[in-house]
């Protein structure tokens, strides 16, 4: 199921988007739709959610962080040649 067809009744507190190129690549983090960060790994989005006050959060729990573009295992950028 993608993520658009997969039903939600809430808002997750933390957004992940999609991958952005860069030397290394990142993602960046928002919270109640306001930008918080820049993750280089998953790490960084535990050390993000602790700054800003939302303590240890469980990243596979789709109500509490939705992952665009990839999960939490997806830090590169794909490209077709």
């Amino acid at each position: 199921m993608t993520e658009t067809q997969s039903p939600r009744s809430t808002t997750p507190k933390i957004v992940v988007l999609g991958v952005q190129p860069g030397e290394p690549p990142y993602r960046l983090v928002e919270v109640a739709g306001e930008f918080v960060g820049v993750a280089h790994s998953v790490v960084d989005v535990i050390e993000i959610a602790h700054r800003v006050g939302l303590g240890k959060v469980d990243l596979d729990d789709p109500d509490v962080v939705r992952w665009v573009g990839g999960d939490k295992f997806t830090w590169t950028v794909w490209r077709w040649t």
